[in-house]
């Protein structure tokens, strides 16, 4: 499966100051080190950067650029630092995400500079409430996306992940949309902030939370995820190096 290293992320407290002060080198050291565990993406979470985001996004696209030839995965709710992110990634980048709130805005950025995208099932009126609506959302953004001449290999559905510790409905219907996702739009992939299913548990409880649900993601053929590149035991079971836990 595809892994997305989680790391570089503003709210970091060694990345966040470094993103403010354009130092580069906890950024750069930062990079090396996901890298080196295997991931195949490095995600640049800067936030919403309402201020001078595309500054930001520029300056921390080739920042790490300069470390690693990895794509990236743009993380900003801000579409004018999106695009300076697009504008400057050498390769295929991948746009984290796209809602329905902002797809008619952030869709065409996706085709223009021919990225692939997360599209992320957050409606219009907030978090769907369970697996249907999450198909509805999927079916909305997808034809809006073929529409524009995206096509479903390119979309990498989010059906967003809620930490266990607030709703275990939710955490059930994210696993229920998984199974119908290939009837609703063959052809698209998933992916999933996987750490979101620990926020807020005990520290050393998070990692066992974390590699558990991916197992059970695992088993609906979960193509992607976005994790704690330092954790190798998960690394590993994404790998498909522990067979015997996933089959249990």
């Amino acid at each position: 499966m595809i892994l997305i290293g989680e790391s570089i992320n503003v709210m970091s407290k060694t990345i966040g100051p470094a993103l403010k002060e354009k130092n580069p080198k906890p950024v750069q050291e930062l990079a090396k080190a996901e890298v080196e565990t295997g991931v195949d993406y490095l995600d640049l979470n800067i936030g919403p950067a309402r201020k001078a985001g595309d500054e930001l996004m520029t300056w921390v696209v080739n920042t790490v650029q300069e470390v690693t030839d990895l794509p990236l995965s743009l993380d900003t709710t801000n579409p004018v630092a999106m695009e300076a992110g697009l504008k400057v990634h050498k390769g295929r980048a991948l746009i984290n995400s796209i809602s329905l709130a902002r797809m008619d805005e952030e869709l065409p950025l996706a085709k223009k500079y021919n990225a692939y995208l997360i599209g992320l099932l957050w409606g219009k009126e907030g978090m769907p409430r369970d697996a249907n609506e999450r198909a509805l959302l999927a079916v909305d953004l997808i034809y809006k996306a073929n529409e524009m001449g995206i096509h479903n290999q390119d979309i990498w559905i989010d059906p967003i992940v809620t930490p266990v510790s607030v709703e275990i409905n939710q955490v059930k219907a994210c696993l229920e949309f998984m199974g119908m996702l290939g009837d609703i739009a063959p052809g698209c992939k998933s992916t999933v902030g996987l750490s979101n299913i620990s926020n807020g548990t005990p520290a050393n409880l998070r990692p066992y939370l974390n590699r558990t649900y991916l197992m059970m993601l695992l088993k609906y053929g979960l193509y992607s995820a976005i994790v704690d590149a330092f954790d190798s035991e998960l690394i590993k079971i994404a790998r498909g190096e522990k067979p015997e836990l996933v089959d249990l």
